[in-house]
């Protein structure tokens, strides 16, 4: 066996240089829900890496190969989240991530 530790610090610097509240915890926690999704995660890929910086909904049906209805509901748990906003133009919704929210969760996870 290595030695003892004798001061806590040394263990974990990061989670004792700056601990979560029980808000951000809840916060934080509901976020990662949002993302803890297969479809979910590759519906934010496709809005990322969009050339234009948005889709409309019926463009992700095909690449997700899911039902209008499902990627529309999995869309509208990551706007709940705050990741991502979508704007009505005629019959269909055109969806962007939100930069800073997205930067924010990156941030966590570095």
């Amino acid at each position: 066996m290595g030695k003892p530790r004798t001061a806590v610090g040394r263990c974990c610097p990061v989670v004792l240089a700056t601990p979560l509240t029980e808000g951000r915890a809840r916060q934080l926690a509901a976020d990662l829900a949002a993302v803890a999704d297969p479809v979910r995660l590759r519906l934010l890929s496709l809005l990322a890496s969009a050339e234009s910086g948005e889709i409309c909904v019926c463009e992700m049906v095909e690449p997700l190969g899911r039902s209008q209805p499902t990627v529309s509901h999995h869309l509208k748990i990551l706007v709940e989240a705050g990741l991502v906003v979508g704007e009505k133009r005629g019959r269909w919704v055109w969806y962007r991530v939100v930069p800073e929210k997205l930067a924010q969760l990156r941030g966590v996870l570095a």
